[in-house]
């Protein structure tokens, strides 16, 4: 098994490296955001492909790692190539792009981090699946993870669906969006993509409490990054200077678990 991570560990780095250079040549690094979750799919392929005979349990696990990751993939791609380069990765190269110095910084600072932390979050898939050569049947277990995986796949994807439809309305402009997924919650779609892995997690747990041991720092960092780190936290910090009524939002909505909206007074 180690001999199969580190070849995924080169197929990840090698990837990368090809992406950093597109990403000097464009001046721009924000597509990283699209390869965070095709690389994820792209890791549980090539842990799939080096069984010689994968098992139902190794199929669901990379079934399920796909639907995940290669739709987020194309939905951020899409965002990017619509918007631009992302703020944030404007505000964090400013200074090393002034210097002169945006090639190395982009690789250090931005490509090879996110690297290391994707190869991280994607450990239950990757375990899983190199766990479960044939037979490896789907137990109570990984159906209860397939159960909320597809739970948070409902948030993510009818999550991102509402807000791409509000936000191609003009008149929504400088609005805040609290309707369908998101009066229940701020942020539908970084629940469901908590919910999605922790899923995965227990679909790979079901091969054995050493895998679900080794593997379950991926969901709990992927559950901090989303509320606490670059997810939910950060775009919060703008949001009441762009959009007035965003304080009001925030006092009647659930920040991540859904919950019904709380009534004013």
């Amino acid at each position: 098994m180690i001999d199969a991570l580190l070849a995924n560990a080169a197929i990840l780095i090698g990837v990368v490296l090809i992406l950093w250079v597109i990403s000097v040549q464009i001046d721009d690094v924000s597509f990283i955001d699209a390869f965070w979750g095709t690389g994820m799919a792209l890791m549980a392929f090539t842990s799939w492909m080096q069984l010689g005979q994968p098992g139902a349990l190794a199929t669901l696990i990379l079934a399920m790692t796909a639907a995940w990751g290669l739709r987020l993939g194309i939905y951020l791609f899409r965002r990017w190539r619509a918007e631009g380069e992302d703020k944030r990765y404007e505000r964090m190269l400013r200074k090393d792009r002034e210097k002169g110095r945006f090639a190395f910084a982009a690789l250090t600072k931005i490509w090879l981090g996110q690297a290391l932390l994707l190869f991280l979050v994607s450990s239950p898939a990757q375990l899983g699946i190199l766990s479960s050569s044939e037979p490896a049947p789907i137990t109570g277990l990984a159906w209860a993870g397939l159960a909320l995986f597809l739970t948070g796949i409902f948030f993510e994807w009818v999550g991102d669906w509402q807000l791409s439809k509000f936000k191609a309305d003009p008149a929504n402009k400088g609005e805040v969006m609290d309707k369908g997924l998101w009066r229940y919650t701020r942020h539908p779609n970084y629940f469901g993509d908590a919910c999605a892995w922790w899923g995965i997690w227990l679909a790979a747990a079901s091969a054995g409490w050493d895998i679900a041991l080794w593997t379950v720092a991926g969901p709990i960092f992927l559950t901090f990054t989303l509320v606490k780190w670059s997810g939910a936290a950060l775009l919060e910090k703008g949001m009441k200077h762009s959009r007035p009524g965003y304080e009001e939002y925030k006092r009647r909505t659930s920040a991540f678990i859904p919950m019904p909206p709380k009534t004013s007074g």
